[in-house]
């Protein structure tokens, strides 16, 4: 047999949890023709696995990459590390619908958007990606922030009926055009002030479409369980799966909660779909704020509009220069994006090691000093956390990254390796994996990854970008699994 592409003598983990195997992995057609003893068939490209481990592309379950896939659509931040799907639109934030002449509310200018590139319809955004493919597949999300803004005169109150109603039907085309589910962020200013019930509401139409509610909660320090309780109601008053995101523990009087919320997300798992990701730090990022406690650590400067010559640099020490308290450094250095020390690398392995969390690197691509999430989530975990620490075999790491998260967000035909699929994979070799992305020097591509593989064109190889532009538009297909 001839094939479009064949990787041979690898090793095989295939996204399910189960033992890794050794096989030939052939591909046609962008899909995945043949795995097994393939010794006697030849292909227009070849690619040698000996000693690497073949596994499905990695899928990205919470990005905010909605408008780098267009800008920089080499997504060479992502591909370099394995990635072949990312999730977009979290956290309330979306690329659409937004009108031309808005201005965007922190956090949603963070998707660096200009007037004159922004589409008015969730549809027209999906087009433009399918007319100008990135390197990566998407699936997107549409951010109840983006509605709220999109729709109100004011952010600084709860919505009326007839905002609702207007929410609600822009929802309806986005999950037409094919959105997988809403997304909302109550701890961002834009949507601090949406009542429980106004989420409820405008998220009628996910039940019929059986969508996704994707949430960064309204709290992920002291009242973190009162978040969850009303993330968990959301999910049962609409009937639907719920994901939360980037489930964290943040601030020092809250280390070890986490062993107190997974426990109730388990027990919460045995009554309604409930469903969460992590990323492998200790320090998350986002907008710069001097609320919720976010200045009680250390804080490092990524960007910022009106001093790009501080990012990269520690908020304190800017402080210190300017003869300012933090607060008032922050606040001239507003708008811009932040890193921010907040949680306990105990909580961090407690939360990645439970059964059900998948990875997401909630990076943020803007700027030159962002946070190394952006570079470096899927090889940290699969060498620090699995190989270096033992935190849980490979098979279960790339599990995580792989089939959990196809399944959870509904990507039928991605995730694993088996004949059929989508040829989304990606080579690496297990001994020497590892993020070379760091809080310094930021933007490093991976080591260890050998070849990344996009429905069946190659992406990645030997450190380089092939320039290949192969990713697809992915919609929700529901499953009962």
């Amino acid at each position: 047999m001839h094939y479009d592409l064949l990787i041979r003598r690898g090793t095989v983990i295939d996204g399910t949890k189960a033992p890794r195997f050794e096989a030939d992995v052939a591909v046609e057609n962008g899909r995945i023709a043949r795995v097994g003893d393939l010794a006697g068939a030849t292909a227009d490209v070849v690619i040698d696995a000996a000693g690497q481990v073949v596994a499905p592309g990695f899928i990205d379950s919470h990005t905010h990459d909605d408008q780098a896939v267009l800008s920089r659509a080499d997504m060479s931040f992502k591909v370099s590390q394995g990635v072949t799907t990312v999730v977009a639109g979290n956290c309330g934030i979306s690329a659409a619908p937004l009108r031309q002449d808005m201005a965007l509310p922190m956090p949603l200018d963070l998707l660096d958007a200009p007037p004159g590139q922004r589409y008015t319809t969730f549809r027209a955004y999906l087009e433009a990606l399918r007319h100008q493919p990135s390197a990566v597949n998407v699936a997107a999300l549409v951010g109840h922030s983006t509605l709220r803004a999109v729709t109100m005169e004011s952010l600084e109150r709860e919505a009326t009926g007839a905002e609702i109603a207007a929410m609600r039907g822009l929802l309806e085309e986005a999950l037409e055009a094919g959105a997988i589910g809403l997304s909302t962020g109550t701890f961002y200013p834009p949507a601090v002030k949406a009542t429980t019930e106004e989420i409820i509401e405008v998220g009628r139409p996910l039940t019929g479409a059986q969508a996704l509610y994707v949430t960064h909660m309204r709290d992920e320090s002291s009242r973190v369980m009162e978040a969850l309780e009303e993330t968990f109601r959301i999910g049962r008053e609409l009937g639907i799966p719920v994901v939360v995101s980037h489930h964290k523990v943040q601030n020092k009087p809250n280390f070890g909660r986490s062993r107190e919320t997974l426990p109730f997300i388990r027990e919460t798992m045995g009554r309604q779909k409930v469903c969460l990701d992590c990323y492998p730090y200790t320090a998350g990022s986002t907008m710069i704020r001097t609320d919720r406690g976010m200045l009680d650590g250390r804080v490092l400067i990524a960007s910022s509009e009106p001093h790009p010559e501080c990012a990269g640099r520690d908020l304190g020490d800017i402080a210190r220069e300017w003869g300012v308290p933090e607060p008032e450094a922050a606040r001239r250095l507003q708008p811009g994006t932040a890193i921010y020390f907040l949680m306990d690398e105990d909580d961090v392995q407690r939360i990645l090691a439970f059964d059900e969390t998948m990875v997401g690197s909630d990076g943020i691509p803007v700027g030159d000093k962002p946070h190394p999430r952006l570079w470096g989530t899927f090889p940290r975990v699969l060498g620090h956390y699995s190989r270096d620490v033992s935190l849980f075999p490979l098979e279960t790491a790339v599990w995580k990254m792989t089939g959990l998260t196809a399944r959870n967000f509904g990507l039928a035909g991605r995730g694993t390796i088996a004949e059929g699929q989508h040829a989304d994979l990606v080579v690496f070799d297990a001994a020497t994996i590892r993020d070379a992305a760091t809080y310094e020097n930021p933007t490093q591509p991976a080591d260890g990854i050998h070849s990344v593989v996009v429905n069946g064109t190659v992406a990645w190889q030997q450190g380089r970008h092939t320039g290949a532009r192969s990713g697809q538009v992915i919609t929700r297909q529901p499953t009962t699994a």
